[in-house]
Order: C-alpha cells, then sequence, then structure tokens
C-alpha cells in the first residue's frame, strides 16, 4: 500500500489491482481504515470503495468516477470495484477468481487506452463480456438438453432446466441494476457540454453492447421457459396415450361388464327359460363375443385407435 500510494501521487498514468483476501472480505470490521484512505484519496464520498458488499454502483464525483461492478466467474457473480480518474485506475476485488487483472493486463497491451478513462471502460467492456459468455453457455445447455428431452425423457432433466433457469434470473437480477444505473449516470455525463467527443464514443460503445448482453441474458430466460413449456407438453403427450389406452379398456370390458351383471340376475326368463348349455353358450358366451369384436371394430374405425397407432 504504501509503494501504491507514492505512485498515485508521482505517476502521469497507474492501472493498481488490489486483491483481498476472500476469507477477510466479510469480515473487516467498521474500524480498519478504509482501502480508499490506505490509497491516500481522502474522500468522504468514497467510504464505500473497497468495502464488501453492497449494491452495484456508479458514480461521478468531480473527475473521478467510481464502479461497483458485477462480475461473473465459474458461475457465480461478483464484485469487482474500481476508481478511475485522469491519472490512475484502481480495481479491487477479493480472491483471484473474482478479479479481471489478467483480463484486463491482455487488454491494456492489445488495446494500448490512452488514459485511465479508456482503461476503465476496457473493464467494464470486459465485465459484461463474462456475463455475455455466461448466458451463451447456459443457452446451448439449454438446448442440448430441449433435444435430448424429445429423445428420451428423463427426470433430471427438469432439475437441471431448474438450474438454468434459476442461473438465468441470477445473472438478469446482477446486471440490470447496475446497467440502470450506469446508463444514467452517463446518459447525464454526455448531456454536459465539455464532455470529450472520444469519450462519449467509448460510452455510447457501452451503452450498445449492454443491451446486447441484456438482449442475450433475456433469450436465455425464453428457453428455459420454452423448454419447461416442452417438457409439460411431452408429459402432457404421455398422459393423453395412457388415458386413450385406458379408454380403450373401459370400451371393450364396459359391455361385458354389462352381460355379466344381466345374465348374473335371477328374473323367471332366465332362470326357467334358459335350461340347456347351449343357450347358456349362445346368449351368456356368443353375445360377449358379439361386444368385444363390436368394440374392437368401433375403436378400430376411431380417431383414438389411429392416433395410438401413430404414437407407436
Amino acid at each position: 500500500m504504501p509503494e501504491a500510494r507514492r505512485r498515485l501521487a508521482t505517476d502521469r498514468f497507474l492501472l493498481l489491482g488490489v486483491e483481498l483476501p476472500e476469507a477477510e472480505g466479510p469480515a473487516r470490521g467498521p474500524a480498519e481504515e478504509p482501502v480508499v484512505r490506505q490509497l491516500g484519496l481522502d474522500d468522504e464520498d468514497l467510504e464505500w470503495f473497497g468495502r464488501p458488499g453492497g449494491s452495484p454502483r456508479a458514480e461521478f464525483l468531480g473527475d473521478t468516477a467510481g464502479f461497483v461492478v458485477p462480475v461473473v466467474r465459474a458461475g457465480q457473480v461478483h464484485q469487482v470495484h474500481a476508481l478511475a480518474s485522469e491519472t490512475f485506475l484502481v480495481v479491487v476485488h477479493w480472491g483471484r477468481r473474482a478479479g479481471l487483472a489478467g483480463d484486463i493486463r491482455a487488454l491494456v497491451r492489445r488495446e494500448r487506452p490512452r488514459d485511465a478513462v479508456a482503461a476503465l471502460f476496457l473493464l467494464l467492456q470486459e465485465a459484461l463480456s463474462t456475463f455475455r459468455r455466461a448466458a451463451v453457455q447456459a443457452l446451448l445447455q439449454v438446448e442440448e438438453l430441449e433435444d435430448d428431452m424429445f429423445e428420451a425423457r428423463r427426470p433430471e432433466q427438469i432439475y437441471r432446466l431448474s438450474q438454468l433457469r434459476r442461473h438465468s434470473a441470477v445473472l438478469h437480477h446482477a446486471l440490470l441494476p447496475y446497467l440502470q444505473g450506469v446508463d444514467e449516470v452517463i446518459t447525464r455525463r454526455m448531456l454536459s457540454p465539455d464532455f470529450p467527443v472520444e469519450r462519449q464514443r467509448l460510452a455510447q460503445e457501452f451503452q450498445r453492447a449492454a443491451r446486447l448482453v441484456l438482449a442475450d441474458i433475456e433469450s436465455l430466460q425464453d428457453a428455459t421457459r420454452r423448454a419447461f413449456a416442452s417438457y409439460g407438453s411431452l408429459v402432457a403427450g404421455e398422459q393423453n396415450g395412457v388415458i386413450n389406452r385406458l379408454a380403450i379398456v373401459s370400451v371393450i370390458f364396459l359391455p361385458l361388464s354389462f352381460l355379466t351383471g344381466f345374465f348374473g340376475m335371477n328374473f323367471e326368463f332366465l332362470t326357467n327359460r334358459l335350461e340347456t348349455r347351449d343357450e347358456f353358450w349362445l346368449l351368456a358366451v356368443g353375445l360377449q363375443l358379439v361386444a368385444v369384436v363390436g368394440s374392437l371394430f368401433l375403436l378400430h374405425r376411431s380417431r383414438i385407435w389411429r392416433r395410438l397407432r401413430d404414437d407407436d
């Protein structure tokens, strides 16, 4: 920290990354000196900088801009704090997995930004890229699950779809408030006549990229809802097949049940007139065979039979 504090006061352009231990992030108490003061940036409006937790933020305080940027790493949303002025860009994160240090260094070497503000927009663009990659990867998984369920429906598919739907909700919940805050601040700054044209271009590119990333996440949400609907349609189709089969069984056995109940009654005609075995076979068994054959013929000519045959 002392070396970083000295260089912040002397260097014309400084890109500084501060990595705080993951275990100490949530455990930091209010008595500990804030990171902004350790860096020699004594500004009461920046007390939130470097403190874990909090909500996404975007603020312009004179010549200084502060951001709390959500970042997706290993399927989880982390926070990165960024503070930029005309001469420096300070990035604070907790743990290696939550940071963008390696990505930002590669971007700086490749893009060669002119100042710290341009480097800040590179950081914001890279944070958006993590959301885009997470959304596209989840969208591909949803499409693969949807293809698999049409081949063979399995219970674990609905569980995986629930996880992906929850993941899309987390991405949307983390990104939308951040984009609304950043868009409001950038729009207000762009209305200022002293806002440079080059920075207006960077801001417009960021806003355009933000809308595309948000559209990707909303496409992921639509895909998960469509996959759930497809799964429900498959289940409903299977249930309809079972109901149709039960209907066929009922159509066959309902006449048989009626004949059995009818000839089991003690009417005078049945007890006094049906005395021979031939009469019994003719009425008791013959009528049942006629009922079965007639039911099968009617089913064969019906729409239910054709539907079952097409499903098979």
